[in-house]
């Protein structure tokens, strides 16, 4: 679990639901970019919380709820390099 925050489960959680929450907010074909999730935690210190929300969509796409692609493609985000997108399993 992230450590690099005050509140680091939190953090985790929150990004989690936010997660699920923008996808559920969308069409079931759309997807979202994990820097949404991180706005939506904290609009203004989202890119300090990055690498959390990456590792958030990693844990969601591990138990099935999300999968993350990168160029379409459904990829490993702890392996992916550079931008990757989420989306609900397909």
């Amino acid at each position: 679990m992230p450590a690099a925050h005050p509140g680091g489960v939190a953090v985790a959680q929150d990004l989690e639901r936010r997660i699920e929450e923008l996808l559920d907010a969308r069409a079931p074909t759309s997807s979202i970019c994990p820097s949404d999730a991180a706005r939506a935690h904290d609009p203004d210190g989202w890119r300090d919380l990055m690498d959390d929300a990456r590792a958030a969509a990693g844990r969601l796409a591990a138990a099935g709820r999300v999968e993350v692609t990168q160029r379409g493609e459904v990829v490993d985000v702890a392996t992916a390099r550079g931008p990757v997108r989420i989306r609900r399993p397909r």
